[in-house]
């Protein structure tokens, strides 16, 4: 396998957020028009003063009277170049940025479950916030400072070459020492950004995790061990960012060292070539090369912005080429009957050498209930991702309808699936808004008060300050345990999908509300096919079919009496969980 070249990564990275400037192409054309007017000033400065010093010596009245007038309209000039260029890039900018943001975004709602295993969401997080941060900075200061003061440089570069060309070869001859520095460094700090962005990605995962489990880390006396996690990840940070610090710091007055060599040089040289020039000439050759120190050294700092920029867009684009979830189905239907079967289903996760499901094979008529059941980690809740299509089974088929899943256009798939899991996702909303959610958005308010009744929420809701209005905080911080399942469950009657799928869904409730809940799932099961996991087995007692998964097999299936009856492993579960 052919090794990837680093340069060439780079400028395809660089190339490809050129892209997302192309659609505003006329805005960058008017900013580049603009600095292009500010870079031309320079040289007029130093023609200025070759003109002022020529004049003073002539005594020219008349000429001197219009010498403020020059420097006025050269800084009425200038001033117009930096508004023009400096408001029109910024306009690039900032849509650039919002473009790639929502695309990041975008791109996250497509991407497979697999994915989101893969990688922790502090990653995740700090690519759309941190990562795009540094694009911005390499898409408008770094960007302003490269087409502005690099114009400045050709512009001075010109007319330095029109004044003296032979002198001004010495800046020809140390070009070799820059350009070979200026890769160097570019190099090593693509290298130290991409491990910044990294580090940044694990700090965030870091604060995230004990944000979100405060009471765990409390309760557990975990401050210590967080403490010191954070301090290494953080600690690591800090080296990478003063070995870019020093990158900077060594890089910036060596290059000025050289750059005053040559301008030492050229003092030298200028002294015996130009003779028989005037005072003015001479001085105002002098000026234009004393000029260009000052670009070049903002450009070397302006490039630092580029090569984080650049490892920042690599990190994105990373993510944007990423293959989303696999939909190739086209087969769709308004509400499924809701017969589901699979036949000889096996299925492993990435990156696992164990299958997680081996032969799966059982159907369910339409407005029957299956139950699973069995240990913890034997695949109840594998079976449900693979219905759902969170991942694509290796082996088998699993159909609904007579009709394979993978024919199903996505979406249409997952509006038949009413789905409560017990890990509940809530949203900083208001209690309308999270059982409305998504494709629900337009239910009335009868309905969602129905399916909040139904729920057995209505005892809650209808006491909160705003009703169905009230905010309930980031992952429903403020409500309880029962109360988000209750809410979880709500949102899936309102749905009202032929298929319901209960993963633990009654775990967090209390004896009291489970009794209310299993009559109002009761209800709602009638003419549903519903497939439910639960651990606790009174509350699958009536399931049309129980099955029993151990190390991802069915090992048992059948009612509960006959499944008692057989005195095998449901039976033993069973006595272990009644036995007094």
């Amino acid at each position: 396998m052919a090794k990837k070249n680093p340069k060439n990564s780079s400028i395809k990275s660089y190339k490809r957020l050129f892209s997302y400037v192309l659609p505003f192409w006329k805005a960058f054309a008017i900013s580049v028009f603009g600095y292009l007017t500010y870079a031309a000033t320079q040289p007029l400065f130093a023609a200025l003063i070759q003109y002022i010093v020529d004049t003073l010596q002539s005594k020219n009245k008349e000429a001197m009277m219009m010498l403020p007038a020059f420097l006025l309209l050269i800084i009425v000039i200038r001033g117009i170049g930096t508004y023009l260029g400096t408001y029109f890039l910024a306009k690039v900018s900032t849509n650039v940025i919002h473009t790639l943001r929502c695309h990041i975004f975008n791109k996250y709602t497509q991407l497979p479950t697999a994915y989101f295993d893969a990688k922790n969401s502090g990653y995740l997080m700090s690519l759309i916030t941190h990562n795009v941060n540094e694009v911005t900075q390499a898409t408008t200061d770094a960007v302003r400072t490269f087409v502005r003061e690099g114009l400045t440089v050709i512009g001075l570069l010109i007319y330095l070459f029109y004044s003296q060309w032979q002198l001004s070869l010495v800046f020809i001859g140390i070009s070799p020492i820059i350009i070979i520095m200026v890769a160097y460094v570019s190099k090593r700090l693509r290298r130290l950004s991409k491990l910044i962005q990294d580090s940044v990605g694990n700090i965030s995962h870091i604060t995230s995790e004990m944000v979100n489990g405060h009471r765990v880390v409390r309760s557990y006396c975990g401050k210590d061990y967080e403490k010191q996690r954070f301090s290494i990840g953080s600690d690591f940070n800090r080296r990478q960012s003063l070995k870019l610090a020093t990158t900077m710091a060594i890089h910036n007055p060596l290059l000025q060292l050289l750059i005053g060599l040559a301008l030492s040089a050229l003092m030298y040289l200028a002294l015996y070539i130009m003779k028989d020039a005037s005072a003015g000439e001479f001085v105002s050759y002098l000026t234009a090369a004393f000029f260009l120190p000052k670009p070049v050294r903002q450009l070397s700092e302006a490039n630092s912005n580029i090569q984080k920029g650049i490892a920042a867009a690599e990190s994105l684009f990373a993510v944007l080429d990423e293959d989303e979830e696999i939909d190739k189905g086209n087969y769709q239907v308004e509400r499924a009957n809701g017969v589901l079967e699979f036949q000889n289903v096996s299925f492993y996760y990435p990156n696992s050498k164990e299958m997680a499901l081996t032969n799966i094979s059982f159907k369910v008529e339409q407005g029957q209930t299956v139950a699973l059941v069995g240990a913890s980690g034997g695949g109840k809740s594998t079976v449900t991702n693979l219905i759902l299509r969170f991942y694509p089974h290796q082996q088998g088929k699993i159909l609904l309808d007579g009709v394979d899943i993978n024919k199903y256009q996505l979406n249409n798939l997952r509006q038949q699936i009413a789905l409560v899991t017990q890990q509940v996702t809530l949203f900083n909303d208001s209690v309308t808004n999270n059982i409305a959610y998504g494709a629900l958005a337009g239910a009335t308010e009868s309905s969602i008060k129905q399916a909040v009744k139904h729920a057995y929420a209505s005892e809650f809701v209808d006491k909160m300050e705003h009703g169905l209005a009230t905010e309930i905080g980031e992952n429903g911080v403020k409500l309880s345990g029962g109360q988000k399942q209750r809410l979880a469950i709500a949102r899936a009657l309102l749905k009202d999908a032929p298929i319901l799928i209960l993963d633990e869904a009654t775990s967090a409730l209390d004896a009291e509300s489970e009794r209310h809940i299993q009559q109002a799932l009761t209800a709602v099961m009638q003419g549903r096919t519903s497939i439910v996991i639960a651990h606790r087995l009174s509350t699958i007692e009536h399931a049309d079919l129980i099955l029993v998964i151990d190390k991802g097999r069915i090992v048992e299936r059948g009612t509960h009496q006959n499944l008692l009856a057989n005195k095998g492993a449901y039976a033993r579960l069973y006595g272990v969980q009644f036995k007094k």
